[in-house]
């Protein structure tokens, strides 16, 4: 089970830092030798050159040259198409610790891996530089702006192991290569499960990244681990799109801890349910009620015969059992993570029965259909509605009554 989230991190202003002094002349020039080191910086990723890349590093930084060098190393089996930096702007300068001065930059890291990502994942970086000798160097990037930190990427965590599949690439940290391989062949049975259900044009693969444990599950998220407890894996990746436009490139993230705890057709669901979300990615729009973009995830996920309604949805028949009927289709708090965790589970459990009705009694080509036309919308509001009327031919009332009675035969 998973949300659709947001990697790409807003551009926020710089707080906390002094005005920006001297010329407009000046500060220009500051941003134009930031981002020659910033290019610098790039090339020796993608070439991967370890001294170029310390060079960039300030000398007197010490341990953050450590730790650079680590990092760099960790980074070195990652399949790289490409690797740029932008910097977005500077904040004003710092207090000078010795000679020379210090400055906060927003900078935009951009990367491909090579085989696998049709447009560039896009993370912020919160760095410190330092200028020495006339020239600027990277001093840190652990800075906080605005409450928001550097994005964590996988090889920041450790020594990246990279497994290669049919259809995917598992990287992981931390984990034996048996884990990574089992992950591999079950998302290759994914992407095919996809491409049957989803015709059109998206990448046919996916990338899914094992951290070591929960906690850095979370720190690649960004989020508190207590969100996540329990949840097997999540994708991340930028909503919206187009189809004649490469989708956004997506990560699968699983949490070895939840992912482990499961079975062979457990582990399958998880890993078809994520490749869903990937493969509907550019036709997943702000109009997308989270009831269709998960429900129609579980309902490829649970295609494979082997378990009964009452058996995929046992929140809701046990609801259903007590006379407690939903009234309506879920809403998007209702998909919060870190909520009641039986409210989540009875809001996946409807949603995969919404949108297992409509391939029940319209066939799976007006599931997607309906799925598309939804997300076409300019916005949320009527974009439901609409696209039952002009897909299936019925209103929203229509809608949900069948529903709720197919929902209480299904679970009886």
């Amino acid at each position: 089970m998973c949300l659709p989230l947001v990697w790409v991190l807003p551009v926020a202003a710089l707080t906390g830092c002094g005005p920006v002094t001297g010329s407009d002349d000046a500060v220009g020039r500051d941003g134009r030798a930031v981002q020659r080191l910033l290019d610098r910086r790039a090339e020796a990723v993608r070439e991967r050159d370890a001294h170029a890349f310390l060079a960039t590093v300030d000398r007197g930084s010490r341990r953050y040259r450590d730790e650079q060098r680590r990092v760099f190393g960790q980074l070195a089996a990652v399949p790289l198409r490409s690797w740029t930096y932008r910097l977005v702007r500077t904040g004003g300068f710092q207090p000078a610790l010795g000679s020379g001065r210090r400055l906060a930059a927003q900078v935009e890291l951009r990367y491909r891996l090579d085989g696998y990502d049709t447009a560039p994942v896009v993370s912020a970086q919160y760095l410190t530089l330092a200028q020495r000798g006339g020239r600027w160097y990277v001093a840190s990037d652990d800075g906080v702006v605005d409450g928001k930190r550097s994005g964590e990427q996988l090889w920041d965590q450790g020594r990246v192991e990279v497994v290669r599949g049919a259809h995917s690439l598992v990287l992981g940290v931390g984990q034996r290569r048996r884990l990574l391989r089992a992950v591999a062949d079950t998302a290759d049975r994914a992407v095919p499960a996809l491409s049957r259900v989803w015709p059109g044009a998206w990448a046919g693969r996916v990338v899914v990244e094992v951290p070591a444990d929960l906690d850095r599950m979370a720190a690649l998220l960004g989020a508190a681990p207590n969100g996540y407890r329990g949840i097997a894996a999540v994708t991340t990746g930028e909503i919206g799109g187009n189809d004649s436009s490469p989708s956004p490139a997506d990560r699968v993230i699983v949490n070895p801890e939840a992912y482990q705890v499961l079975g062979d057709f457990g582990r399958q669901v998880v890993i078809t349910h994520e490749t869903a979300h990937v493969a509907t990615r550019s036709a997943t729009t702000a109009a997308t009620p989270l009831w269709l973009s998960e429900g129609f995830a579980d309902w490829v996920g649970y295609r494979t015969p082997g378990r009964t309604p009452s058996q995929v949805a046992p929140e809701l028949a046990d609801s259903v059992a007590t006379g407690q009927l939903p009234r309506a289709l879920p809403r998007d708090g209702d998909f919060r993570f870190g909520s009641e965790p039986d409210r989540l589970s009875r809001a996946y459990e409807q949603g995969w029965l919404a949108c297992r009705l409509i391939a029940d009694r319209w066939g799976g080509r007006k599931l997607v259909e309906f799925y598309r036309e939804v997300g076409q919308a300019s916005r949320r509001s009527g974009a439901v509605e609409s696209a039952l009327r002009r897909v299936l031919d019925v209103s929203l009332k229509e809608f949900t009554a069948m529903w709720r009675a197919y929902v209480a035969k299904e679970l009886a």
